[in-house]
């Protein structure tokens, strides 16, 4: 395929704006790229989409991502609001996850899935739980994602919270996932696995030392670290040490492994941290959700850290986490200097492809270069102040906005284009979906936990 008429956006670095280019793909990859009239000259008998003057850039990536929430949009909490984080995960999600059945999982994602198409997001990866529907559930997802034709990561959150008998089963499910990833799509592919831990507040040390033994030393970890103080003074009542000194304890630190919000850790572990190489995801929307505090991702950026930006479950419309990011960090220091265009840039763009580029090995996810996976979306934009590489951030961040994106591609295969889904039946999965959430919310409503 030859995408013509493009000015091309590449999130090199430097980073390169390119008015009248062609892309030339085949084989899921960015063969070539060129002035229009050169690449079309070159290929003249290639199927050709014409971008009719729209940016061309990478697709979005969500480092951090909960398909199996899709059911709690509308859902009402019995009893009074929660009052902090500890509650809000009594009272909603662990009585939701509890709630869900394999083809509840499945919709979940699918849901999920024609919201990233829609907003620009190819690469999503997903962190799942659903306790009284363990086994298989990664192949139910899998398959919906095979459906869609984006690119995702997943893994099974193993928790003590239902039992030791159900922890033993999700590690289970994480380590047939990963064997079967690695069987299936051994020279890469749109499937990726991690090894789900839900939090440190929620593992004991046998299930720690199980999950470090059990899990293959190639595979990192995902798991949620101190999204609230909670999670610090259990881990200092169970082991004596904070979290992430604990889960280094347990070598559960490594350069695959994925730490999510860590919004209480301190000097230390910050430094931690950034001597093991694990990546840091960074979900600001969330965080102000569950009035949790915000992290010092500035603070570990400068200290080498490698920060993401994910999402955490909200939408897939990342450029809305691009916006929350620039603007959270100057309310909360009340200092507008703080969270530099760049930085959010440093987290969204060139950390999430270098994240997302290390769990899909087969070529650079997250670019517009030879030999990188062509994974794109059509921006509809229209600026009327010059436009340029430096200034780029900050007309993303106060100009550009979701329903701009008219065409989404991953791997060379156009999954919207003009706005119209080609891989997914919105409106029968947007029905199925609708048939399914009223018993899901009884049988929350049933579990609910006061």
């Amino acid at each position: 395929m030859l995408i013509t008429n493009a000015t091309l956006i590449t999130w090199e670095k430097p980073n390169r704006i390119l008015p009248d280019h062609a892309l030339y793909i085949r084989d899921g990859k960015i063969v070539e790229i060129g002035p229009q009239s050169t690449l079309a000259s070159r290929h003249p008998q290639e199927e050709l989409l014409d971008a009719r003057g729209q940016f061309v850039m990478p697709g979005n990536i969500c480092a951090h991502t909960h398909f199996y929430g899709a059911f709690s949009r509308g859902l009402a909490i019995p009893g009074p609001a929660p009052k902090d984080f500890p509650e809000i995960l009594s009272k909603l999600w662990f009585a939701l996850d509890k709630s869900l059945t394999l083809e509840d999982v499945r919709y979940s994602a699918l849901v999920c899935l024609i919201d990233a198409i829609r907003h620009g997001t190819t690469t999503l990866v997903d962190h799942h739980a659903s306790p009284n529907a363990i086994e298989g559930s990664l192949d139910v997802i899998a398959q919906a994602v095979d459906e869609s034709g984006v690119r995702a990561a997943l893994c099974y959150e193993v928790t003590d919270r239902d039992g030791k008998e159900k922890a033993r089963r999700g590690i289970a499910e994480n380590l047939r996932f990963i064997e079967r990833v690695k069987r299936e799509h051994p020279a890469g592919g749109r499937l990726a696995a991690t090894f789900g831990l839900h939090a440190s507040l929620t593992l004991t040390e046998e299930t720690l030392a199980a999950c470090r033994e059990a899990a293959p030393k190639d595979v990192g970890f995902h798991i949620h670290v101190a999204e609230h103080p909670v999670d610090e003074y259990d881990s200092l009542a169970k082991s004596g040490v904070r979290v992430i000194d604990r889960l280094q304890r347990y070598q559960i630190l490594n350069p695959n492994t994925i730490i999510v919000h860590a919004v209480h850790i301190d000097a230390r572990e910050i430094f931690l941290l950034a001597e093991s190489g694990a990546w840091v995801t960074h979900q600001p929307r969330s965080n102000m959700n569950n009035a949790v505090g915000v992290s010092a991702v500035e603070d570990f950026m400068r200290a080498g850290i490698r920060v993401c930006l994910g999402n955490d479950g909200f939408s897939n419309a990342m450029w809305e986490e691009w916006k929350t990011a620039y603007l959270v960090h100057k309310l909360w220091h009340s200092d507008p200097r703080r969270m530099n265009g760049m930085d959010v840039v440093e987290m969204a763009i060139y950390n999430n492809a270098a994240l997302a580029s290390s769990l899909f090995s087969d070529g650079a996810v997250g670019v517009l270069a030879p030999g990188a996976q062509a994974d794109l979306i059509f921006v509809d934009a229209h600026p009327f102040t010059p436009l340029t590489p430096e200034n780029l951030p900050w007309h993303m961040i106060f100009g550009f906005h979701e329903s701009m994106i008219t065409t989404t591609i991953a791997a060379g295969k156009v999954l919207m284009r003009d706005r119209q889904l080609l891989t997914l039946d919105e409106e029968a999965i947007t029905r199925r979906a609708l048939e399914l959430a009223p018993s899901v919310w009884q049988r929350y409503n049933q579990g609910f936990t006061r």
